[in-house]
C-alpha cells in the first residue's frame, strides 16, 4: 500500500513537468537570456553574470568546461547533437548546487574517472530537470548525491562506465531514458522512493544493481524495457485483450533484487513522439520491437484525416507487434491501421481511457511503412452505427417487455376467464339463494297472515266469549235479589 501510495503521489508531482516540458531549440530574447558565445565566450561567465531565473542559451560548438550551477537558472544548447560540453577527462563536466535547475539539450562528455567524478553531478540538490540530453564516454553519466524531487527524462546515456548512480537519494523520477552499454546501467546506494519506469535498459553489462534501497519500476501498467528479458507476452491479465497480446511481459522482471521488481517490463523499446497540433504538443508513445523511423504526423488535405506513418525494421520472418498509445484531443478513435497499404485489424486495449487510446496490431518483419488513420468520416460511420445497435437492443428490449407483457395479459385473461366463471358460479348461488330467500319471505307472510287472523280470530272469539259470560253473570245478579224476596215473602 504504502508502495503504490508513494509512486502515485511521485507520479503526480513530477510527472506533471515531464509531459508539460519538451525540448526547444530556441529561447525567447530578451533581459533575461543570456546568449553564448554572444554575450559572454563560456557558459561559465554566463552563469557567473546571470540571476536566478535567467536563462542561458548556448550555440552550437564545442565548449571545453568545468560547469558549476549555483544559481536556479536554464542551461538550454541549441541541438543535442552539435551543442556539446567536453570535461577533457578531468572532473565532473557539469556540477549542480543550486535547486531548480533545468539542463536540456547538449551532449556531455568525457569527465573524469576518479570517485563522483560524473557527466552531471547533483549533490545536495531538489527540484531539478535533466532531459533531452546525449551523456556518454563518462565516469559516470548523472550522479545525484543526497538529491530529490529531480526529473531525469529522454536522455541518451551510453558507454559511460556507469549510466545513473544515486547515493542517499529518494523521491526522483527516471523516465524514457535510453540507457545503453554502460558497465551497469543504474545503481541505487541507500536511495528509496524512487520512481523508475519507461527506460529503455539495453546492452548494459549489468541493466539494474540495488543495496538497501527500495524502489517503484513501473506506473502500474507499464514499466521498463530491459534487453535480458526473456519473458513472454501470451497469458491474459486484467490489462491484456481477449487474444493474451499486448506488448507486456507476463513475468515480471526480477533481476535487480527481491524488493526491487519490475512487474510490468515491456517486450519492445518505449518511445515518444511529440506532435505539434494548433500551438498545442501532443505525445504519441510506441512500444514497440521494431526499430521505429520517419515518424511524422499530417492531415489529409482533401478528406481531413488525421494521419500517423512511420517505418518500422525488424529481422525478416520474424512477428512484429506495436502498441501505439494515441491522445485522444489528437485524433479519435476507431483507427485504420496500413501495413504498407494493406489494411489490418488493430486491437483496442482495456487500458485505453478517456485521455488515451492504446492499440495494438502485429505484422510479420521486414521493413514496412505503417499508417493509422483516424477517419471522421469512419468515426460518423461508426458513431452511427453504434446509434442503429442502440435502436436494435432498445427494439429488442421493447420486444422482450411487449412479449412479457402479451404473457401476463395471457395470465391475466386466464385469470379473467376464471373470475368470470367464479362470477358466473356465484351469482347462480345468489340466484338460487334470492328465490329460497323470496319463497321464505312469501312463507313467512303467509304465516304471518295466519297468524294474524288466527289472533284475530282468537281475540274475536276471546271477546264474545268474555261479552257472554258477563251478559250471564249480569242474569244471575240480576235475579238473585228476585229469588230472595220471593224467599223472604214466604216466609
Amino acid at each position: 500500500m504504502n508502495k503504490a501510495i508513494l509512486a502515485s503521489f511521485t507520479i503526480l508531482c513530477l510527472l506533471s513537468i515531464l509531459f508539460l516540458t519538451e525540448y526547444k531549440i530556441s529561447a525567447k530574447a530578451g533581459t533575461d537570456v543570456i546568449y553564448v558565445p554572444t554575450d559572454y565566450p563560456t557558459i561559465q561567465e554566463a552563469i557567473n553574470h546571470a540571476n536566478s531565473g535567467d536563462t542561458i542559451f548556448v550555440y552550437n560548438g564545442t565548449y571545453y568546461e568545468h560547469v558549476v550551477i549555483n544559481k536556479s537558472i536554464s542551461l538550454i544548447g541549441e541541438d543535442r547533437h552539435s551543442t556539446i560540453i567536453d570535461g577533457g577527462g578531468t572532473g565532473s563536466v557539469i556540477s549542480i548546487t543550486a535547486n531548480n535547475v533545468s539542463i536540456k539539450g547538449f551532449t556531455i562528455r568525457k569527465s573524469g574517472t576518479s570517485s563522483y567524478n560524473s557527466g552531471i553531478f547533483i549533490d545536495r540538490s531538489t527540484g531539478n530537470d535533466i532531459s533531452h540530453n546525449t551523456i556518454t564516454n563518462n565516469n559516470y553519466g548523472i550522479s545525484l548525491y543526497y538529491s530529490s524531487n529531480n526529473l531525469v527524462s529522454d536522455n541518451t546515456i551510453t558507454n559511460n562506465y556507469d549510466g545513473i548512480i544515486l547515493y542517499y537519494s529518494g523521491n526522483n523520477v527516471f523516465s524514457r531514458n535510453k540507457i545503453t552499454d554502460n558497465d551497469c546501467g543504474i545503481l541505487l546506494f541507500d536511495s528509496s522512493r524512487n520512481v523508475i519506469f519507461h527506460n529503455n535498459f539495453v546492452n548494459n553489462i549489468q541493466q539494474a544493481y540495488s543495496y538497501s534501497s527500495i524502489n517503484v519500476w513501473d506506473n502500474g501498467k507499464e514499466g521498463n524495457y530491459w534487453s535480458d528479458y526473456t519473458g513472454v507476452d501470451l497469458y491474459s491479465n486484467s490489462y491484456q485483450n481477449e487474444t493474451g497480446w499486448d506488448g507486456i511481459g507476463d513475468i515480471p522482471y526480477k533481476k535487480i533484487e527481491e524488493n526491487n521488481i519490475d512487474n510490468y517490463p515491456l517486450m519492445g523499446m518505449f518511445s515518444v513522439f511529440n506532435v505539434a497540433l494548433e500551438r498545442e504538443t501532443y505525445y504519441v508513445t510506441t512500444i514497440c520491437n521494431s526499430t521505429i523511423s520517419e515518424f511524422r504526423f499530417e492531415i489529409g488535405s482533401e478528406t481531413g484525416n488525421k494521419i500517423i506513418r512511420f517505418n518500422a525494421t525488424g529481422k525478416d520472418s520474424t512477428v512484429g507487434f506495436c502498441r501505439v498509445a494515441i491522445p485522444t484531443e489528437l485524433m479519435n478513435y476507431p483507427y485504420i491501421v496500413l501495413v504498407d497499404m494493406e489494411e489490418i485489424v488493430p486491437i483496442r486495449l482495456d487500458v485505453s481511457n478517456e485521455t488515451y487510446v492504446y492499440t495494438y496490431f502485429t505484422y510479420i518483419h521486414s521493413s514496412h511503412a505503417i499508417t493509422i488513420i483516424s477517419s471522421k468520416t469512419l468515426y460518423l460511420y461508426n458513431e452511427l452505427l453504434d446509434k442503429h445497435v442502440k435502436l436494435q437492443m432498445d427494439l429488442y428490449d421493447l420486444n422482450a417487455l411487449y412479449y412479457d407483457f402479451l404473457k401476463n395479459y395471457s395470465i391475466l385473461l386466464g385469470n379473467y376467464s376464471q373470475l368470470q366463471e367464479s362470477y358466473s358460479e356465484l351469482n347462480h348461488s345468489y340466484q338460487e339463494h334470492l328465490s329460497d330467500y323470496s319463497k321464505n319471505v312469501h312463507n313467512i307472510r303467509n304465516l304471518m297472515y295466519i297468524f294474524a287472523a288466527t289472533t284475530a280470530i282468537f281475540i274475536i272469539t276471546t271477546i264474545y266469549l268474555s261479552k257472554h259470560a258477563h251478559a250471564n253473570k249480569t242474569k244471575v245478579f240480576a235475579e238473585t235479589p228476585k229469588k230472595a224476596h220471593a224467599l223472604t215473602y214466604t216466609r
